[in-house]
């Protein structure tokens, strides 16, 4: 036991929950601003149109239909006629241009 009344239990405890403190308090928030500035900056001096993130969820969008139709040529050669799946329908279906409408 401490002068002050503390044993080392307390003092520990104490420690830990400092650190979750400054933890939530200043260093995560600040490694948060640090990362959507990376982000911003990486957009910025890439000059593309989309972001990163927006190509890798379009490569992953393509993988998975690609995935589908392996899935369905199987099912086929096997001789059980699967239902399309709803991303399968929608690749189908193409949007309308304003040229269509003329």
């Amino acid at each position: 036991m401490y002068e002050d009344g503390s044993d080392a239990d307390d003092t520990k405890q104490s420690t830990a929950d400092m650190t979750v403190f400054v933890s939530s308090v200043y260093i995560v928030p600040h490694i948060y601003a640090f990362d959507i500035c990376l982000v911003k900056y990486i957009w910025l001096v890439g000059g593309a149109k989309s972001s990163p993130a927006d190509e890798a969820l379009d490569e992953m969008g393509t993988r998975i239909d690609e995935l589908e139709q392996s899935i369905n040529d199987l099912k086929a050669e096997m001789g059980q006629e699967g239902t399309p799946s709803p991303s399968a329908a929608k690749a189908k279906e193409e949007p309308k241009t304003a040229d269509d409408s003329a």
